[in-house]
């Protein structure tokens, strides 16, 4: 089966319907699947759930999809750096499920094994343990999550074949490789695409099983999430002695 398709709106076409769960990888603004999440954009879709560990930023990442009103709730861990999402959740527009981080990666990671929950001690006793099954082991309170499976899931990769193998660039395999596996369908966009076979096996973190489509993106953006600077100091002149 052809795997690769010509462009991101190609790939896309005929999978984006109102009311469907998507996932989004990345973490911040790295590794996300900027060219996929603009066909999203395109697909006029709406009442949309992401599963994403944050929102992007205004006008970036999942951002533009807040902007268009797509999103109908987040499934996150952190949304802070998004002016337009705070907007929309206070205006009562966006609906929002909290998670500490681990447990959305370990959700996820849980979805894409088929594991329908797990126990775990993080949030218990807290907001997040509300109306959430909670047990004792070992003397030691735990509360119940579920795992997350997606109707469509969007990865950023670095590098892949045609085949779909994939392999994640530091910070990017914060959730990209677990999104891969919790998708019905995952569709990639590829930095670097190779031909089948030239890939080390050794490398591979994501077996090309899990993704049907992937578009070459050999110029994906790399953007700053917050840019922080200070004022150049120039060393004083030396004036005269060892330096």
């Amino acid at each position: 089966m052809k795997k690769v398709y010509p462009d991101a709106g190609t790939a896309m076409a005929g999978l984006v319907k109102d009311g469907m769960t998507l996932m989004a990888g990345g973490f911040g603004l790295c590794g996300i699947p900027e060219a996929l999440i603009e066909a999203v954009k395109q697909s006029g879709a709406k009442n949309l759930t992401f599963i994403s560990n944050n929102a992007g930023v205004d006008g970036i990442g999942l951002g533009v999809l807040l902007e268009t009103r797509q999103v109908k709730k987040m499934i996150s861990s952190y949304v802070g750096e998004n002016k337009l999402f705070a907007q929309q959740f206070l205006g009562g527009e966006l609906e929002i499920e909290f998670n500490p981080q681990g447990t959305l990666a370990e959700r996820i990671r849980a979805g894409g094994a088929g594991i329908p929950a797990f126990y775990t001690k993080t949030g218990f006793g807290t907001l997040v343990a509300e109306g959430k099954e909670t047990r004792v082991f070992n003397g030691e309170n735990y509360v119940m999550e579920t795992g997350l499976v997606a109707d469509v899931a969007l990865v950023h990769a670095w590098m892949g074949d045609h085949e779909g193998n994939l392999i994640f660039r530091k910070t990017a395999r914060n959730f990209n490789p677990m999104m891969a596996t919790a998708g019905k369908i995952t569709v990639a966009q590829v930095e670097h695409l190779v031909p089948a076979g030239q890939l080390n096996p050794d490398h591979i973190h994501t077996p090309g099983i899990y993704v049907k489509r992937i578009v070459h993106v050999p110029n994906a953006a790399k953007h700053i999430e917050q840019r922080t600077t200070r004022k150049h100091t120039s060393a004083p002149a030396a004036t005269g002695g060892e330096v």
